[in-house]
């Protein structure tokens, strides 16, 4: 059986690490994708035991999932806006605080809100130059639109997503710089912001100055940010399953389906019956650059292949469902465990197992 193992202590040590960044500032645990591929309730559960009190998510589906798993007054912060009637009802029945992002998913919002006699509760979103939603910071008077003109619904936060490739840049300054003149303008106008937060994983790590009230700590919970050495941080999950075949082949033989490989002497070989289809291999996209992607590429030609401890090499490339490991100087046969890093969110066809 494949499983994708999960190894609590490091999420509790990750979790250490993210608080002592936050320095007090309040946490909000970002549990898209599933919480990250180990399972949205399960990680839920973990990090409030480490004193996550607040949770964030992308979809409906997920805001539902943590009241149906118990989390009944946890603060939970739905990331993406929409304009969507019936996302909205759900939302506003689930208690979810939402966001708000332009007039009109404002307008959206306070609506549904109105219809069922209630007010509801929203972040603002403002746009630093990711491009994924939010108020632009050259349209500051459409902010104040939103204080002024909804009355069913309680700002109660703003944000924005900070981003940069290096953490020499000057970028987040610019970013910061522009947000604060946000800010500025919502004090000056006489409306209150609420809690403030811009950092999500990196900027958590690496910008002391994008703390503000919160932190947003999503991949860096299980290690799976863009990291620096020394950062103290664990990688989460790993993937284990037992080696169906192991057999030799003669000298000249070929391996692989898109980048053949030509044996130089006999080898003995052993099946993995894991591929890329099953997520061997494959990781979220971080840098760019020539090293970066030269690094990728060992990385992923690596992948921490071990049988029994001992680490082994890949022969060609990682096949769909199917990967060659050379075993020719290991002692080992068909059934033996093999253990290979595994990117969480991206694993298929593995059973999740909690240590």
């Amino acid at each position: 059986m494949r499983k994708l193992i999960v190894d609590t202590s490091a999420i509790r040590n990750n979790m250490s690490i993210i608080k002592e960044r936050a320095a007090g500032a309040a946490l909000y645990g970002v549990l898209t994708g599933d919480g990250g591929g180990i399972g949205i309730a399960a990680l839920a559960r973990l990090i409030r035991d480490e004193g996550a009190s607040r949770f964030a998510v992308n979809s409906v589906e997920e805001a539902k999932t943590l009241r149906d798993s118990g989390f009944i007054d946890e603060e939970i912060l739905m990331l993406r806006s929409t304009i969507d009637r019936e996302e909205l009802e759900q939302l506003v029945d689930l208690n979810i605080v939402c966001t708000i992002s332009s007039v009109d998913t404002g307008l959206a919002l306070n609506a549904v809100a109105e219809n069922r006699a209630t007010v509801a509760e929203a972040h603002i979103q403002v746009d630093t130059g990711m491009g994924f939603g939010g108020f632009l910071v050259s349209e500051p008077e459409k902010i104040l639109l939103a204080y002024r003109s909804l009355p069913n619904v309680a700002l109660s936060g703003i944000y924005t997503q900070l981003h940069t490739i290096s953490p020499k840049t000057h970028e987040i300054k610019g970013q910061l710089e522009q947000f604060h003149q946000i800010l500025d303008s919502i004090h000056a106008a006489g409306f209150e912001t609420g809690i403030v937060h811009t950092a999500g994983s990196y900027a958590l790590m690496h910008f002391d100055s994008a703390r503000m009230d919160a932190v947003r700590a999503g991949s860096v919970i299980l290690g799976r940010c863009r990291r620096t050495s020394g950062d103290g941080l664990q990688t989460v999950g790993y993937g284990q399953a037992p080696i169906s075949e192991v057999r030799w082949l003669p000298k000249g033989h070929s391996i692989g389906a898109y980048h053949s490989v030509t044996l130089k002497r006999p080898t003995r070989v052993a099946v993995l019956p894991v591929g890329y289809q099953n997520g061997l291999g494959v990781e979220r996209p971080r840098e760019t650059g020539f090293w970066s992607l030269l690094k990728r590429w060992q990385r992923k030609k690596n992948c921490s292949l071990r049988i029994d401890g001992q680490p082994v090499r890949m022969i060609g490339s990682i096949g769909a469902t199917e990967t060659i490991l050379d075993v020719t100087d290991i002692k080992c046969s068909a059934g033996d465990l093999a253990t290979f890093d595994l990117e969480p969110l991206y694993a298929r066809g593995f059973q999740i197992e909690y240590r």
